[in-house]
């Protein structure tokens, strides 16, 4: 429900109604956003840890082990188990620093970044019909509602993201 003020000024009213439906329609949504590499991930046991981890080296190919334990926001054991898997199996290549020879800076094999063009072009395609579906009004507003319900440390590290790779 939408209401003016006398001061022309338009203002948002939302019931617990209709925020309880928008609540279980992003937990809908994410399911199936999530469903096609779910499927993927399921026939080489990996999970979605492999996959937000595969996206986001794919983003920044040589990004360090801290880098992105701080954009995952996961602890160091958990991304170690699942960084430990996609270098066994030829995914994920880790390379000592040139710099700091302690860091480890990560980079996709070809078989890993053929993996997460799979994973994407699934999410990809389901997120491209939905945009067509609902057109690019709807697109823009969808993404100031995300953006919102970020924290402001998480937004500003989304939105850095975003400038360096825009």
């Amino acid at each position: 429900m939408v209401e003016t003020t006398t001061r022309g000024e338009t203002l948002l009213f939302l019931t617990d109604e209709q925020l309880r439906k928008g609540i279980e329609a992003m937990f809908f949504a994410y399911r199936g956003f999530t469903a096609d590499p779910d499927r993927i991930l399921a026939d080489l046991s990996y999970g979605r840890a492999h996959h937000r981890a595969l996206h986001f080296i794919n983003r920044n190919q040589g990004t360090t082990v801290n880098n992105l334990l701080k954009l995952l926001g996961v602890t160091k054991q958990s991304l170690n188990r699942v960084l430990r898997s996609l270098i066994e199996d030829g995914l994920v290549e880790s390379r000592v620093g040139l710099k700091d020879k302690r860091e480890r800076h990560l980079y996709l094999t070809e078989k890993g970044a053929e993996l997460e063009r799979q994973l994407s072009e699934a999410q990809r395609a389901r997120m491209r019909a939905a945009y067509r579906a609902a057109g690019p009004q709807a697109v823009a507003g969808f993404r100031q509602v995300l953006e919102a319900m970020m924290d402001d440390k998480i937004r500003a590290q989304y939105l850095s993201l975003m400038d360096a790779n825009s």
